[in-house]
Formats: C-alpha cells, sequence, structure tokens
C-alpha cells in the first residue's frame, strides 16, 4: 500500500512538473587549508542546513547520478518521506573519451550504467586527493566482455577513464558518502548516464551507435524519474532489468526468470510513456535532416583552453559536449567525418616515416642511406659507368696518343680520388632524409660527382646531358693518321 501511494504521488508529480531542469551548480563550502583529516572532514554548516530545510537527516541514504554530456554529478538524499531530492550538483572537471560505455582497458572511456558502491570501494589515501571506485566492470560489464580496472571518481581533475572532481569537491562527496554509511546505507548506487534521458534528447542521439545500450539504460532513468527511488537493478540474458518481481533467480549471462513489473509502477509507466512518445515525435519531425555532431575529448579541451586564455586557473577542465558538439545537416557531417578520415590516414603515414627515421639511427649516430642523384643520368654514361672502359688490343696501345697519357682520360680518372669523403657527404645528405623515402632511391652514380676541372664542373651543374657527351667524347682517343705514329 505504501508503495502504490508514493508511485501514484510521484507519477501526479513528475507529469505536471516535467523533467527537472538543470539547476546552478552548488558552490562548495571547502577550505583544504583548514582540513586536517580528509577522513573525519565534517560538512559545512550551510550544507547541514540545507538538509534540515529539506527535512533530511544528516546520515540518510544518498544516491550519485552523473550526466556525461552536461558534466555533471548531482548527490540526491533521501527526506522524511524517504524519497530522494537532489542535495547538491557539482561541475565535473574532466572526464576523458566521448559518449558511450566503458569497453576495454586503456580506450579513455569512462563507464556507463548502473553500480553499486559499497564503503569498501572508499579509497581516503587515493594519489588523487581522495577516490570512489565505480566498481566497473560489474555483473553486466562482465557479462558482455567488457574489462578495464581502477575507474573512479576521484580529485586532482585530471581524467584517463574516470570522473574526476575538483579536491575541494571530493571532499564533500566523500563526507556524504561516509556519512550515509554511517547510518546503515549498504550500497550508494551510482547511475553513470550519456545525458537526461528526455525526449528530445534521446531524438538528438537516435543515430549514434550507441542508441541500443542507451534505450536500455532508459528504463532505469525513468523509474527513477517516477518514484524519486533508486530502481532496483539486476542483470539476466546480458542486459538490465529494473523493478522486476520474480520467484526465480537472476543469472547475467542465462535466461531471465518470469517476472512482471508491479501493477502500479505498470499505471505510472503508461502515463509517462504517453507523455515521452508524444514529445519524442515532435522532436524527431523539428530534427528531420539533422544529426547530432559528438565532439572529441581534444575538442572539448579545446573550447575550455579559449575560455581560459590569460587566465591562471588550479585545475584544467575538459568542458562539455554540449559546449563543443552540434547539430549538422547529414551531408555536411559525412564531408566533415570524411575529411576527419583523411587527416588521420596523413597522421598514420608520418607516424610510420618516424618509426622508419628511427629505425636508421643506431647508438645515436646516423646511418647512411643512398639519396638520389639530383641530375638525370645520361644513357651514353650509364653504358660507361656499368660495362666500364673498351679493352684495346696492342696496336690500339701502341698508337694511342700519348700512352700512359690516355690513361687519365678513363671513366676512373672522373670520381674523386677520396672515397672516403664521397661517403661523408653521403652521410651529410641523408642526415635529414626521412629513411622511408632514402631507402627507395638509386644509389648516385661515379659519373655525377664533381669534376676535376672547375670549367667542366659548372658545365655539368648547367647542363647535365651535354656535360655526358664532352666526356663520353674525352674519354674516345682520336684517331690519327698511320704515317704520324712517330709523331707527339
Amino acid at each position: 500500500m505504501r508503495l502504490t501511494t508514493l508511485l501514484a504521488t510521484a507519477a501526479i508529480a513528475t507529469l505536471l512538473a516535467g523533467c527537472t531542469a538543470n539547476e546552478a551548480m552548488d558552490t562548495v563550502d571547502v577550505d583544504l587549508k583548514k582540513v586536517s583529516s580528509k577522513v573525519n572532514y565534517q560538512l559545512s554548516g550551510k550544507i547541514v542546513q540545507k538538509m534540515q530545510a529539506m527535512s533530511m537527516a544528516k546520515e540518510s541514504p544518498i544516491m550519485l547520478r552523473i550526466f556525461k554530456e552536461e558534466g555533471v554529478l548531482e548527490v540526491w538524499k533521501a527526506n522524511a518521506s524517504n524519497r530522494f531530492e537532489m542535495l547538491r550538483q557539482y561541475k565535473i572537471c574532466a572526464w576523458s573519451g566521448k559518449l558511450g560505455p566503458k569497453v576495454k582497458e586503456g580506450d579513455r572511456q569512462a563507464p556507463e550504467g548502473f553500480y553499486p558502491i559499497s564503503p569498501g570501494q572508499m579509497n581516503p589515501n587515493s594519489s588523487y586527493y581522495l577516490a570512489i571506485n565505480t566498481g566497473y566492470p560489474n555483473r553486466f560489464d562482465q557479462a558482455n566482455g567488457r574489462y578495464g580496472s581502477n575507474l573512479m571518481i576521484h580529485g586532482a581533475c585530471s581524467s584517463s577513464g574516470c570522473y574526476s572532481m575538483t579536491d575541494e569537491q571530493m571532499q564533500e562527496i566523500f563526507a556524504l558518502s561516509r556519512d550515509a554509511y554511517k547510518g546503515g546505507q549498504q550500497a550508494i548506487q551510482l547511475q553513470a548516464l550519456p545525458f537526461r534521458m528526455t525526449a528530445e534528447n534521446m531524438a538528438r542521439h537516435r543515430n549514434s551507435p550507441n542508441i541500443d545500450f542507451w534505450n536500455m539504460l532508459k528504463p532505469g532513468y525513468d523509474q527513477f524519474e517516477i518514484t524519486k527511488r533508486p530502481p532496483e537493478v539486476n542483470i539476466c540474458e546480458k542486459k538490465y532489468v529494473f523493478n522486476q518481481q520474480t520467484d526465480g533467480k537472476f543469472s547475467p549471462t542465462g535466461q531471465c526468470p518470469a517476472m512482471s513489473t508491479p501493477a502500479v509502477m505498470q499505471t505510472a509507466l503508461a502515463a509517462y510513456n504517453k507523455k515521452y512518445n508524444e514529445d519524442y515525435a515532435k522532436a524527431t519531425k523539428k530534427l528531420d535532416g539533422l544529426v547530432w555532431y559528438e565532439p572529441t575529448e581534444a575538442e572539448r579541451k579545446a573550447i575550455v583552453a579559449k575560455q581560459r586564455v590569460g587566465k591562471e586557473l588550479a585545475y584544467a577542465p575538459t568542458g562539455t559536449s554540449l559546449d563543443a558538439g552540434k547539430l549538422m545537416k547529414v551531408a555536411d557531417l559525412e564531408k566533415q567525418e570524411a575529411r576527419r578520415a583523411e587527416l588521420e590516414e596523413a597522421k598514420k603515414a608520418i607516424e610510420i616515416q618516424k618509426a622508419e627515421l628511427e629505425k636508421s639511427t643506431r647508438n645515436g649516430k646516423n646511418v647512411p642511406v643512398p639519396v638520389e642523384n639530383p641530375l638525370p643520368k645520361p644513357v651514353e654514361q650509364a653504358a660507361v659507368a656499368e660495362t666500364g672502359p673498351a679493352k684495346k688490343g696492342f696496336w690500339g696501345s701502341l698508337f694511342s696518343r700519348g700512352g700512359a697519357d690516355a690513361q687519365t682520360l678513363e671513366p676512373a680518372a672522373v670520381a674523386p680520388a677520396d672515397a672516403q669523403a664521397e661517403q661523408t657527404v653521403n652521410q651529410k645528405q641523408t642526415t635529414h632524409q626521412p629513411a622511408a623515402v632514402a631507402t627507395a632511391q638509386p644509389v648516385a652514380t661515379a659519373t655525377a660527382k664533381k669534376p676535376a676541372d672547375a670549367a667542366a664542373q659548372a658545365t655539368a651543374t648547367i647542363d647535365a646531358a651535354p656535360a655526358a657527351e664532352q666526356v663520353v667524347a674525352e674519354q674516345q682517343p682520336k684517331k690519327r693518321p698511320f704515317w704520324k705514329i712517330w709523331g707527339n
């Protein structure tokens, strides 16, 4: 009878008032300089007076509710009639990742779902001032193969998958939780949700890949909105179920037992869902042709960075998705995502080049990498370089001009005599060459090296092909008449 009256009263109040609006943030009345013991800290007189005005005992049960998109953490507390009212609302200083549940270790996602928090999950010795373990992975997460560790609500305003508050906020949240346990509460329910699950918000996110998961969480959100009491949560068939009556047992991976929703709850839900469906139809019509762009963590931080220009703050908040996200036309979002994909591919290519360059460095020294000759290699020059000088017979040597002088006209005489200097030049040229590019370039030929004569050097630089022809021509011995074999 008591539950029936409570549900009926709550349903009427909810339908009249509609969804709770986002209220102004409470100012935290904590001076850390005066906190001598984090564990034994006593709540300020202001918050105690607020409890009394709301007919709340200091040690009555509490519930924590998080909305990622808005970036808020709410503390709800039971009043004298055992209904929960919002006592405090804090702005979350930092949360990482995007909207959507945590799936695996290292994905930087903060958990979403319903989590019971026992006294053993309180950590007064945290490196992040104070911490409360969310209990991720819970039975639902485990049943669905999701994993991760040390997912907390903590201070220090630094997050890699946690919900991070300021130290002052965390001191107050920790004290409120401690007092609730002292009053006999065995587990505090944490509701970690992506956003307020109103008809308009659900319509705005209707195209999200997480929408099925969020639709599963929504009954728990709805039933708290109706009753203002934390729902009873169970898991079966790898899904959440709320406030279900049964004579069987719930198994996270097993088949759900025969169960039913209390009649009074069914009535309240029917009225609630009728109004919701009407609002959802209006919202989808208004949003026709538009989709919500969900910002990245970096984009949220960029918004805050602009707001903090010229300011020195103790913390570096990450900002909210509402500030950084936006509604877009479908075609515009598709173009933006395509551009993002291109940038990601370019980023990966740069990373590969850097990795290859690191491989080409050993013991802090650059490994020489061949560099392509900037001058084209003529066909005739290539033939000479590859085949070497033509062999001469005895009479050819005898009748060639100058005997020993002829040796200076061989191709080998064109190249620098100091091979070690050549290697040093190559090393200098390759110091700033990406290995992924340099290793694919051919080795420079000997005929492209510095000529001995300065005039030949200038000619080779201006026009490679004629210079090469000149070198080849000079390499061929001049023909002399037979009767002039004794002349110079």
